[in-house]
């Protein structure tokens, strides 16, 4: 567009205007002018801006990015005690997991959710116990089939290393098992089954080592006293029960790390706080029954499951006669009459003995989806981590 000035400002030879009248006629050219050029510049910008609509509706938007949310972690169930609904009930409890922090060691995270060292090392195999790594799924096996046999008084299965204490029926009936891990005799100084009971409670117990463990103390150069006085050095903790079976206890530590364990020179190991209950609740004259169950059948809901342990190594039966036996008991013991196994899934599951609860039927979920549909709970290990030294110490007395 070509803008020119009014004819009286183009030449000399222009008749003159008075100067007020110039004055206001130039003026007025000066709005026109500006008025003109704005709008010039919304028809410019008007034609770009379409121009680039058109353009962008050629090109396919960018996918949109997908946003991962963390898992959502729910408060951790009741680990140590669950009400029987059935007198026929035989599984208890859910299965878990949490998600690990660098800190954190497998002796912490059994300390704080109620399990063995031993139990969680099966139940996540492949994982480095004293450094699971940040962020690492560790599965909690808090998921239990009870021992076979009758459900009274104490009921300990060596084989899972855990004690069930079944506490009378309340005034409508009602039942509860409570559950603890054990440490257990190791090889050579193995916990005997067989049933007992409990003769005596001690608080604040005073220890008089066997012969056999002072003279092992002699042999270390770290010889014993005839009798260790209740304080941090006595190995029997702040809490002992008595058993019939002469030199066998039932009792606490000053090394709780190897709770969950085979730790003992035969004696059941728990954890302080475990066995303070136990004190306070277990009567004299309580049944105790020590079991050694690698293989134990449950049903549930018309579901066969089985959870399967590593026999200890110095348990010298049939395991594939017992096996075999617990099986047909099981399949006799069917709600329905009738269970189709998935047979390798049987052999597999016994092989691995992750110790946790699996469906061994046909057309039940894999023990991969088992795990993966773990609760996800909160992680709340805080319990401090002693030293390297003193945990090879806890482990072995």
């Amino acid at each position: 567009m070509r803008l020119e000035l009014p004819a009286e400002f183009q030449t000399a030879n222009a008749k003159p205007a008075c100067a007020a009248t110039l004055q206001r006629r130039f003026s007025l050219y000066l709005v026109t002018m500006e008025i003109s050029l704005l709008r010039i510049s919304t028809v410019v910008l008007l034609v770009a801006v379409l121009t680039g609509c058109a353009g962008q509706s050629r090109v396919a938007p960018p996918p949109p990015v997908a946003v991962v949310e963390p898992p959502r972690s729910a408060p951790p169930i009741v680990t140590d005690r669950f009400l029987l609904d059935t007198p026929n009930q035989t599984i208890v409890g859910q299965l878990q997991a949490i998600e690990a922090r660098y800190e954190d060691t497998f002796v912490a995270i059994a300390r704080t959710y109620n399990v063995g060292f031993d139990e969680l090392v099966a139940a996540n195999p492949g994982v480095d116990a004293w450094l699971p790594g940040e962020g690492t799924r560790i599965v909690l096996p808090t998921r239990f089939i009870l021992p076979d046999g009758p459900q009274e008084g104490i009921v300990v299965n060596l084989a899972r290393k855990r004690l069930f204490y079944y506490l009378p029926p309340d005034a409508d009936g009602r039942r509860v098992v409570v559950t603890y891990p054990l440490g257990i005799g190791k090889e050579g100084t193995v916990t005997p089954v067989g049933s007992t009971t409990v003769v005596l409670k001690r608080e604040n117990p005073v220890w008089t080592p066997p012969q056999s463990v002072r003279e092992e103390h002699i042999a270390k150069g770290d010889p014993l006293p005839a009798q260790v006085m209740p304080g941090p050095d006595n190995p029997l903790g702040a809490h002992a029960l008595n058993l019939a079976m002469p030199s066998y206890l039932i009792h606490g530590t000053n090394k709780p790390a190897g709770v969950g364990m085979r730790s003992s020179h035969g004696c059941l190991r728990m954890f302080p706080e475990n066995i303070a209950f136990l004190y306070e609740t277990v009567p004299v004259g309580t049944p105790v029954r020590i079991v050694n169950q690698p293989w134990l059948f449950g049903w549930e809901d018309g579901r066969l499951y089985l959870e399967a342990h590593t026999p200890q190594s110095d348990d010298t039966r049939d395991h594939a006669k017992l096996f075999a036996k617990q099986l047909d008991a099981a399949l006799k013991a069917a709600p329905n009459g009738d269970a189709l196994l998935a047979t390798d899934r049987v052999e597999s599951l016994k092989e691995k003995a992750l110790g946790v609860p699996m469906p061994v039927q046909q057309s039940q979920r894999s023990p991969v989806e088992v795990l993966a549909a773990a609760r996800f709970v909160n992680n709340l290990v805080e319990f401090p981590e002693p030293n390297p030294e003193l945990l090879a110490q806890q482990i072995s007395r």
